[in-house]
């Protein structure tokens, strides 16, 4: 089981956190004085960095009484983002050097203070013709699914994307080193992760769900305690991709070692504590033309460390997991798209007999199919969006409409609804059932 963070790294983590917010502050100060870094920095940055201003609100229609009754989302955002060009020390211009910022301040209502995050902060240099580095805090993905993450291993916030957030925040961003080598027969991505980042859970705060220690739904604070891997290097995570092109067919071979990203470890069932099992996961995939559009197919064996055999109740157990995808664009801007995922649990017969009486038992395979459509209208500056995701195993699914207007090239209106429902309390989405919400978002860019 991973070890749990002393008092000593929140302090250093606290820390942190003070530390990035005042950077954040502090340029964000430099630009609206009109001054620059690079009066402090050796870079050169652009006269007029990019970034928006953008109020969201997202009323909630169920009846489930998380912490907040009326809303879910309710929040003002600024974001900037520049890209600088470091000219010291000198190699650097040699290398090609880029750094990359982007920090928002948000007036989360629904937390009631004010928050500083830095989404990306890297540098990415070229110092051989054939690599390249990126250090620093970054975005990382890769994969052919449309909101369904097999070799995608990078944590998510799910939360973010249920209440009505923009989609970009459902990739949360890690502090990593990502080198990429490039050849004439393949190219590789490896990645080292030092420190664990999960996926947001769901606490009840803002979404109530599934409780599995209670058996039952809850909201306000379900009381859950997460114990995550302690920051040493011994838990660097490692993350590595293979992948060339053939004709018009990309493939890609994909590794990784490290932890689950969802706690799906009970630890002390007295404390209502979960944990984030060792896991490793190797895979492939395959994206090019099909039948006049784009077909893909991916595949992951999860292969869950710590229990191998299924034997262990507490622990998830090895799977294989299946994702096959077809795209196509038609006339007049019409977009369809459709996914079949399956997730085959190992070692079945072992976890119907491991798995206590009252705990619901889940499918030795389980089923979801998608289906995306997106018109464009009126020069496109209109988008109509419909995401569906149904699960044929589980009888539940999520309903995503969504209508985006660009009435300049500054502004833009968004709205759009979070549907769930389902026939059980612990299944995925019927877990959520009474969580719909409909959310704006306006937003000016500049």
């Amino acid at each position: 089981m991973p070890q749990q963070t002393s008092e000593k790294e929140g302090c250093v983590i606290r820390t942190l956190f003070s530390i990035k917010t005042a950077f954040f502050i502090f340029l964000l100060s430099c630009i609206l004085l009109g001054s620059s870094p690079s009066l402090v920095f050796p870079i050169d940055i652009p006269v007029k960095p990019h970034g928006f201003v953008e109020v969201a609100a997202g009323p909630r229609l169920g009846d489930d009484r998380p912490e907040k009754e009326g809303y879910n989302l309710l929040e003002g955002r600024f974001q900037l983002k520049f890209t600088a060009y470091p000219s010291q020390p000198h190699f650097f211009t040699d290398w090609n050097a880029v750094f990359f910022f982007k920090g928002e301040l948000l007036l989360d209502g629904h937390e009631e203070e004010p928050d500083g995050s830095i989404r990306e902060c890297y540098l990415n240099i070229s110092p051989l013709s054939f690599l390249d580095i990126k250090a620093g805090r970054q975005i990382l993905t890769w994969g052919t699914g449309d909101l369904i993450f097999i070799n995608d291993l990078f944590p998510k916030d799910f939360v973010s994307f249920f209440i009505g957030r923009e989609d970009q925040y459902l990739k949360v961003p890690s502090d990593a080193i990502k080198l990429s080598f490039f050849s004439k027969l393949v190219n590789l991505d490896l990645v080292f992760i030092p420190f664990f980042q999960p996926d947001t859970p769901i606490r009840g705060r803002r979404l109530s769900f599934y409780n599995p220690f209670s058996l039952s739904r809850d909201g306000v604070d379900s009381g859950l305690y997460f114990n995550k891997p302690g920051h040493s290097l011994d838990n660097t995570e490692i993350a590595v991709r293979l992948n060339r092109f053939i004709k018009s067919y990309e493939l890609s071979v994909y590794g990784f070692r490290g932890y689950y990203k969802q706690a799906a470890g009970v630890g002390n069932v007295f404390k209502r504590e979960l944990f984030y099992p060792e896991l490793s996961v190797f895979g492939g995939s395959i994206r090019g033309q099909a039948l006049g559009g784009i077909g893909s197919f991916e595949f992951g064996y999860y292969r869950s460390r710590e229990d191998t055999s299924g034997h262990d109740p507490f622990i998830e157990n090895s799977s294989v997991r299946y994702l096959f995808g077809y795209e196509r664009q038609f006339k007049n801007d019409l977009f369809l798209s459709f996914q079949y995922y399956l997730n085959q649990l190992l070692d079945y017969h072992d976890y119907r007999i491991a798995q206590p009486g009252k705990v619901p038992k889940r499918d030795e395979f389980y089923q979801l199919l998608t289906m995306r459509v997106t018109k464009l209208l009126y020069h496109q500056d209109v988008e109509l969006s419909l995401f569906v995701f149904y699960s044929p195993s589980d009888s539940d699914f999520h309903i995503r409409p969504r209508i985006t207007y660009d009435m300049t090239d500054s502004w833009k209106v968004t709205c759009g609804g979070s549907i769930f429902g389902g026939e059980d309390d612990y299944t995925v989405f019927g877990q959520l059932k009474r969580n719909d919400t409909i959310y704006f978002r306006i937003r000016y860019s500049f």
